[in-house]
């Protein structure tokens, strides 16, 4: 059929991915396959199937006597979310899931009353109020292609439920929400996929 384009190559299977995090103004990446900048740290590896990107804007209809169908839709919103299961227990990640906290260095007591050398650590979440936003990168790579979702600002806001199953790994589940405002754009997309270079 005229104009039909069928080409094989843009399917795109995510064969390897990564999430980075950072401090919300860090240095972002300036293409899709520089090397991370400073600042930035992979949260490692993550459960086979668990990694999401969603967008999902909202939208009201306004609907007239004179037709079955809305006379004019407008958008009012919109929201993005990431969603992943970190497989690795370490601070940077705790701090990721539970939106901020600090680690505390405690140095145990023997029974006698004496001091040991070996020492423990305590982590304690945010209060209200002191959840901390973080900059985020997806990068998605299929071959050759490369993907990089970039998120300038993204928060923590949902609940975490860690399942503690002697069957399975316990995993720390990452939900960030996608912060956005009037000056910057709230995420986008860089790839060196050259089938983007038709609308270029």
């Amino acid at each position: 059929m005229a104009g039909e384009i069928t080409n094989s190559t843009q399917i795109v299977v995510p064969a390897r991915t990564r999430l980075w995090l950072a401090p919300v103004g860090t240095d972002a990446p300036a293409d899709a396959t520089v090397k991370m900048p400073d600042g930035w740290y992979s949260v490692g590896l993550t459960t086979e199937d668990s990694l999401k990107f969603s967008e999902e804007p909202q939208f009201e209809q306004v609907k007239s006597a004179q037709t079955d169908f809305p006379s004019r839709t407008f958008q009012t919103s919109d929201s993005a979310t990431i969603e992943v299961d970190l497989q690795q227990w370490n601070s940077k990640n705790f701090k990721a899931v539970f939106g901020g906290g600090t680690i505390a260095v405690i140095t145990p007591t023997e029974a006698g009353g004496g001091t040991t050398a070996a020492k423990h650590y305590k982590f304690t979440p945010p209060r209200i109020g002191g959840r901390s936003e973080v900059a985020a990168v997806i990068e998605v790579i299929d071959g050759a292609k490369v993907y990089r979702y970039m998120i300038p600002r993204a928060m923590q806001m949902e609940g975490v439920q860690t399942d503690l199953q002697k069957s399975k790994e316990a995993v720390l589940p990452l939900r960030l929400a996608v912060q956005g405002g009037d000056d910057a754009d709230a995420w986008y997309l860089i790839t060196n996929d050259p089938a983007f270079a038709e609308a270029a």
